[in-house]
């Protein structure tokens, strides 16, 4: 059957017109299924996911794709991720909660509490600071390291604990006076010492293993930019009784990361950790920081990542 032009110009403005209904209801379509996919809608707990176990664990998600997947669930962070990756985390509107203090290879192996490598952490570290006040995130980490005189070798001697404290009180009040200009904080980690299965589910050797250690640490340098990263699962794997220590410490607490036990795995009933009362817990003491989803995972990321957002969004 022929067309005239006057036919063919109605079919063409039909056609596109159904064209723009179809993209409208996509486009409905997709903000509906963004806000059923949000599992975040408390939002009394800043919550972020760490960078590191879904980019080099897990699928291997790529900036872009962790990105997307916490503006989905509504997360406002996307942390222990370099300046290289902080474009696209703008691009998303996110921060980035807590940035790594620039070390190369294991971060936490050589840190504050020996001498040896104290120019080259401080270096590093001012960095980041600077790198952290022009992008606007708020937190960099610090570690006490290993406790071995040279980190590689667990022969070579160890620094007391007293010895590993000064040099960590002392070396951090070094650049505090940097992190108070820049009004970046510094958040000292506290680790576990007691899995050796796996690079990051523990670190033997780590002298910063004790919670009440580590927060004695940032006390004596005495700076409202000098606080902790209280990690859960590795609190509760060192002292346990983790509500408790959050009372305790709620004063010098700047950071908090999550995890399962055993194994750092999801937060889910497989593990021990109870994490609903928890951030309770947190939101009493009035903690204004964020919590970083860290957990290794051992079956669908994104599944993982709601079951976790969802349970600590009290």
């Amino acid at each position: 059957m022929s067309q005239t032009p006057e036919s063919s110009e109605l079919n063409r403005r039909e056609l596109l017109g159904g064209a723009v209904a179809l993209g409208a209801a996509g486009l409905a379509a997709g903000d509906a299924f963004a806000a059923e996919e949000k599992t975040i809608t408390k939002g009394r707990i800043k919550q972020s996911i760490v960078h590191w176990c879904f980019n080099v664990a897990g699928d291997k998600w790529d900036t872009d794709k962790i990105c997307q997947v916490a503006k989905q669930l509504g997360c406002l962070s996307v942390e222990i991720c370099g300046p290289e990756d902080w474009p696209t985390l703008k691009k998303y509107g996110l921060t980035c909660a807590i940035a790594p203090n620039g070390m190369p290879g294991a971060p936490f192996m050589k840190g504050f509490n020996n001498p040896v490598y104290h120019d080259e952490v401080i270096a590093r570290t001012t960095k980041m600071i600077d790198d952290c006040a022009d992008f606007g995130a708020p937190n960099v980490i610090a570690f006490t390291g290993y406790k071995w005189r040279n980190a590689d070798d667990p022969k070579s001697g160890e620094i007391s604990l007293e010895e590993g404290r000064d040099n960590c009180v002392k070396g951090l009040k070094k650049i505090i006076g940097h992190a108070e200009k820049k009004g970046v904080t510094i958040c000292i980690e506290h680790l576990n010492s007691r899995d050796g299965s796996h690079p990051m589910k523990g670190h033997p050797g780590y002298q910063g293993d004790d919670i009440d250690y580590v927060c004695d640490i940032a006390r004596r340098v005495g700076s409202p930019r000098m606080k902790v990263l209280f990690d859960i699962y590795h609190v509760e794997m060192m002292n346990g009784d983790v509500i408790r220590r959050i009372d305790q410490h709620k004063d010098i607490i700047g950071h908090v990361h999550t995890a399962g036990n055993p194994g750092r795995g999801e937060l889910d009933d497989n593990q021990e950790i109870n994490y609903p009362p928890i951030m309770r817990k947190l939101i009493e003491v009035g903690y204004q920081g964020y919590v970083g989803q860290e957990f290794i995972p051992t079956r669908d990321p994104l599944a993982g990542l709601r079951q976790a957002t969802k349970l600590c969004d009290v």
